[in-house]
């Protein structure tokens, strides 16, 4: 079938006078006709390579065996190839964008690779094959980057999940996976999923943000900087809390840069996030069950494994349930200076959280014993949350202190107060402190971290306007 056929039978000259603008893969819904167009002019194009080139030819390209310029240059000439019997159907300056997005489809993901290339997007939701959103600047946007079918999109999904082994289909219908950069990806698709194969990217930054970086974002003030560097030198045992997206990682992955070169450090995650720069860092990963359904390795498993590791420190990526009680365990036997991180609204319901989450390990204990391990465990608790604004801000820097009665008493040190927000719908407030010393204060006389107290003094820690 000729290009014209495909475009539904038009003469070269009608299409230039029905789409004046040219075709274009990122076409309002309006549009929605041209864009089909466009997509079966980019399927014939990239048929006739398939159908021309030989085997090895094809596993150079698909392998990156060859530059993106090498490959760029091969698929030009094609492209020339298929648009030169019809010159007119799309203008000069459209070839460009249609040969670079079938590198794209060579070499990346398709259609969404542009929007994994832009380092201003921080997250990338397909739900379905037709509609992509992504999140820039902490604000949802809709764009109108496409696939052109289920089919399509299963296959972009088909070269994520090879490389790392792992699979999806009716009878495992999701998955969690990682990119190559460690981009985070959760995948589910039909029968669970009614509106077809949805997928989740959330984005890492290349390069790991410093604690300079969240202080120039608004994210915590210099003060609390200095506290909380002091606080994982003097090896406080520390939970970040915060709801989905809120920068969790991203802050665990600062407070991680706080610690000594010369500390072993066994960092356990689900799938592999945190980007360390000390030399003596042991990576572990859970496992999820194989196609016969056996052989998973939980995070609970790793972390009663890292205690025969000899760690200094012990860095979890979250605690969702049972290995909460592991945790804590191992901060109560001589681990001191552990990280994770957990979902909670508040410093006050992770604690809640935290108990559903030992008692989920299946042990019958008291809940007085439960606070009992968690007040003796826990020294500091991280609350961040994502403001209307978009903007990631550290609430709350609270100090667990100690059990009273049945209730764990905690102390703010610093919290973050909203005054209003302006006409732009921007949060303005500012950080300050509470006018209380902790009392782990002699962790850090132990360790030889010393900190001015006039970190604590009652008055705003610093404002971000």
């Amino acid at each position: 079938m000729s290009i014209l056929d495909r475009l539904g039978g038009h003469t070269p000259k009608d299409v230039v006078n029905r789409d004046s603008t040219g075709f274009t893969a990122r076409r309002a819904p309006s549009l929605e006709s041209q864009t089909d167009r466009y997509q079966q002019l980019k399927l014939e194009i990239h048929q006739r390579i398939v159908d021309e080139m030989n085997a090895e030819e094809q596993l150079i390209l698909t392998r990156g065996e060859r530059s993106r310029e090498e490959v760029t240059a091969i698929i030009t000439a094609y492209c020339q190839r298929v648009l030169e019997d019809s010159p007119l159907i799309v203008p000069r300056g459209e070839r460009i964008q249609i040969v670079s997005d079938i590198c794209d489809e060579i070499m990346g993901l398709g259609p969404i690779e542009p929007l994994l290339k832009n380092e201003s997007v921080t997250e990338i939701m397909i739900n379905g094959p037709k509609k992509i959103f992504i999140e820039q600047r902490g604000k949802l946007h809709r764009t109108t980057v496409q696939f052109r079918d289920d089919t399509h999109l299963m296959n972009i999904i088909e070269r994520i999940l090879t490389p790392l082994g792992r699979r999806i289909d009716e009878s495992s219908p999701l998955v969690d996976a990682r990119l190559d950069d460690g981009s985070r990806v959760n995948i589910i698709i039909p029968p669970l999923s009614l509106i077809g194969p949805c997928v989740t990217i959330r984005k890492f930054s290349k390069t790991a943000l410093s604690v300079e970086d969240l202080i120039n974002f608004g994210t915590l003030n210099r003060n609390m900087a200095t506290f909380l560097e002091a606080g994982v030198k003097a090896r406080l045992n520390i939970l970040v809390s915060g709801g989905t997206g809120s920068g969790k990682t991203t802050t665990l992955n600062v407070l991680s840069s706080f610690i000594p070169p010369d500390d072993r450090i066994v960092t356990i995650e689900d799938a592999a996030e945190l980007q360390l720069q000390q030399e003596h860092v042991v990576t572990l990963e859970s496992r999820p069950p194989n196609i016969e359904g056996t052989g998973a390795i939980s995070i609970r498993d790793l972390v009663r494994n890292a205690l025969r590791m000899r760690p200094d420190r012990i860095v979890v990526g979250e605690v969702r349930s049972g290995e909460a009680l592991d945790m804590l365990q191992a901060m109560n036997t001589g681990h001191d200076g552990s990280l994770t991180t957990a979902h909670a609204n508040s410093p006050r319901d992770v604690l809640s959280r935290l108990e559903t989450m030992v008692l989920m390990a299946g042990m019958e204990l008291p809940v007085k014993a439960v606070r009992e391990q968690i007040s003796s465990a826990l020294d500091l608790i991280i609350q961040q949350s994502r403001i209307k604004d978009g903007t990631r801000k550290i609430t709350h820097i609270t100090e667990v202190q100690r059990l009273e009665g049945d209730t764990i008493v905690l102390q703010d040190l610093f919290t973050y107060v909203q005054d209003y927000i302006d006409d732009s719908g921007k949060s303005i407030g500012h950080y300050e402190a509470s006018g209380l010393q902790p009392a782990f204060l002699e962790k850090f006389k132990m360790n030889g971290v010393e900190i001015p107290l006039t970190l604590f003094a009652r008055e705003e820690g610093g404002d971000w306007r």
